[in-house]
């Protein structure tokens, strides 16, 4: 499972995000409250190190996105940091 659908699972406590929703199901359209995918943010940052701004999270819509989007920085931040 990946690090956004444990986090997720987790932040939810709805196992169907572990593996009914699919990874370009858009979150807000499968019940996912504003609310929520703040939270989902805080989480990626507090737990992946990777920085969410808001302009980010206009364009942060599906699992795959947040993927995507986490992988880019991750690996932007290891190279800016070696």
């Amino acid at each position: 499972m990946s690090t956004v659908r444990e986090l997720l699972v987790e932040l939810t406590g709805t196992a169907e995000y572990a593996d009914q929703v699919g990874d370009d199901v858009d979150l807000a359209a499968s019940g996912i409250d504003s609310g929520d995918l703040v939270r989902l943010v805080l989480l990626i940052e507090q737990r992946l190190g990777v920085e969410i701004t808001a302009e980010d999270m206009e364009e942060l819509r599906t699992i795959a996105d947040y993927e995507r989007f986490v992988a880019g920085r991750q690996v932007a931040g290891a190279a800016g940091g070696a």
